[in-house]
């Protein structure tokens, strides 16, 4: 029968009897799960002992995914080397600044030192008595200008063996000046002079040392011009070398006139007396009374070991009285 199948597994199923209905079919019953007997046995694995579990204390942020682990250990590097970075700039700005302070002390220190001495050299200094300058020789005051050493061979040299042994190191430097060192003529200034008896006419250098003679005559540095009112102007020259300008002073006799000239004026002399020294009778150039003038050259010709020494009185500008 149709009916009685499904009350058979109706029956089978549940194990009670189902009421049956006339022209009713009841449907079946589907499998329910029917769980396991619960044993009686007891579960003795400790909690420790089971896979997973731990006994120390987790927290929830100790569990981080690996993205989240390198962004943290990146920010962690940045943060170290940023700071690396900023404590060697500070180390180097430190250094720099002491490299200052220590400079800046060094001058410092320097400064102060050489004011010290300075003040100390100041002091001693003050203590110490003043000392006045030794005055240099003068070649003028050893010797007579114009001495010289003619060589059969035409050489010709300053006479040195005319200036005492003991003085020659004291004016060697006197001996040769060079034209360049010497002072500018002024208006005042010897120039010029014209001695028409023995036909000199002739450029007058400053200076009667050995560069001096070898341009004609030369004037002796005493301070003294054609027109000072008092002094002895002192005239020198070559007789056998270097132009022969003085060649004939020799022959110049007493009452003898001559002209020595200015950039602004003429004056007028008169041989007065002559006389031959010895090189060292540096006598010859003192002033003397008046306006006087003394012309010197070697003496006698080509054997130079005398002057010949002439002297003369200011007569007053040309053509009148002095």
């Amino acid at each position: 029968m149709v009916g009685s199948e499904p009350s058979t597994a109706a029956t089978a199923t549940t194990g009670a009897q189902i009421p049956q209905i006339p022209g009713v079919t009841v449907p079946a019953v589907p499998d329910v799960f029917t769980p396991a007997p619960m044993t009686s046995q007891l579960i003795t694995e400790p909690m420790s002992a089971r896979v997973g579990y731990s006994t120390t204390p987790q927290f929830e942020d100790e569990h981080h995914s690996p993205a989240r682990t390198a962004e943290k250990s990146r920010f962690w590097k940045n943060f170290v080397n940023q700071s690396m970075f900023l404590v060697e700039g500070l180390a180097v700005v430190g250094l720099l600044f002491l490299g200052y302070q220590m400079i800046t002390a060094q001058s410092k220190l320097q400064a102060e030192t050489a004011s010290a001495q300075a003040l100390a050299d100041q002091q001693r200094n003050a203590t110490m008595p003043t000392l006045a300058p030794t005055p240099q020789i003068q070649l003028n005051a050893v010797v007579l200008p114009g001495g010289h050493i003619l060589k059969d061979n035409g050489d010709v040299q300053f006479n040195i063996n005319e200036i005492p042994a003991s003085l020659r190191g004291l004016v060697a430097d006197q001996i040769e000046i060079p034209i360049s060192a010497r002072p500018p003529a002024t208006i005042e200034t010897a120039v010029q002079i014209s001695i028409p008896q023995i036909n000199v006419r002739h450029q007058i250098v400053a200076g009667v040392d050995w560069e001096a003679l070898k341009l004609g005559v030369g004037m002796l540095m005493n301070g003294v011009n054609p027109g000072s009112k008092q002094g002895n102007l002192v005239l020198s020259g070559h007789n056998d070398i270097y132009g022969e300008v003085f060649r004939d002073l020799d022959k110049l006799k007493v009452g003898d006139q001559f002209t020595v000239r200015t950039q602004t004026q003429e004056f007028t002399y008169s041989v007065t007396s002559f006389k031959i020294v010895e090189p060292t009778d540096v006598s010859v150039m003192d002033a003397r009374s008046g306006a006087t003038m003394t012309l010197i050259s070697c003496y006698p010709y080509k054997v130079d070991n005398k002057r010949y020494v002439v002297f003369a009185q200011r007569v007053g500008p040309a053509g009148g009285a002095a």
